[in-house]
């Protein structure tokens, strides 16, 4: 029964090995192009209070207030 166990096992071993072998790795340069390189700074819409990265809010027209849309500009500046 132990020989049993063991010839199972090392058949095992062996399948897991040639699947990583055939796996063709994926080049380095994908891997770091894949996400964002740089953290962005996230800013709260003055309005609803969601938080959005600053490249994509829409600017207030007092300074340091952003939106994260143009409606939720024109809104805040209608109050």
């Amino acid at each position: 029964m132990a020989k049993l166990i063991l010839i199972v096992v090392l058949a095992l071993v062996v399948v897991w090995w040639l699947r990583g072998l055939r796996r063709p790795s994926p080049p380095a340069s994908s891997k770091r192009s894949a996400g964002p390189s740089r953290a962005q700074a996230m800013v709260p819409c003055a309005h609803c209070g969601v938080h959005l990265p600053r490249i994509e809010a829409v600017a207030g027209a007092d300074a340091g207030r952003f939106y994260c849309t143009e409606a939720h500009r024109l809104a805040a500046e209608e109050r």
